[in-house]
């Protein structure tokens, strides 16, 4: 928020998003209660639950045109997304759209390489690659993913110190990420 002069970042929960997988899964609710948690005494972090509302499949281009309606065009729209998401891009709906409309930042992950567009110069153009390459964010490598918290989870294993208390108190009474059992054959 301080690289990019933000007043506000806003956590989307997506419906569905069309790259992810599915299990071990908690619910909608489940998920923007999880979030409301996580960020829950810092008012310059929010939850939105526009995509929950609204049937997926989730593309980010429609949730952008969603705050662009709610915040106006004066305002400058800034997606964060992970450097290990730069391989999919490719695969996002309308992707030349969303980098034309907003500013897609990429942030630094531990275990990834630093983000470079170079591959996608030729089918976007070279405009949109170095606009991609100049919203990269030298941002802390913490070395946590979901993936692995929901498979840790899924196990029995500790997370502890990798997500909010508040949050995993939130995923132990309500038996989140619990990996189905195997069928057991005779």
């Amino acid at each position: 928020m301080e690289q990019l002069s933000g007043e506000s970042v806003v956590f989307v929960p997506a419906k569905r998003s069309p790259l992810k997988g599915f299990l071990p899964f908690a619910g909608d609710e489940d998920r923007r209660m999880m979030a409301s948690l996580a960020v829950a005494g810092d008012g310059q972090f929010v939850v939105s639950d526009c995509e929950l509302n609204r049937p997926g499949p989730s593309y980010t281009l429609d949730t952008v045109a969603y705050f662009r309606k709610q915040y106006g065009e004066q305002v400058e729209i800034c997606w964060l997304i992970g450097a290990d998401a730069v391989g999919d891009l490719a695969y996002w709906h309308r992707i030349t759209d969303l980098i034309d409309t907003c500013r897609l930042c990429t942030m630094y992950r531990a275990g990834c390489e630093a983000p470079s567009f170079d591959r996608y110069e030729s089918s976007w153009g070279a405009k949109r690659a170095a606009k991609l390459q100049a919203d990269v964010l030298e941002t802390p490598l913490v070395n946590v993913s979901s993936t692995e918290i929901r498979r840790r989870l899924a196990t029995g294993r500790d997370v502890t110190g990798m997500i909010a208390p508040a949050v995993l108190d939130y995923i132990r009474a309500h038996g989140l990420y619990k990996s189905l059992e195997p069928p057991s054959f005779l």
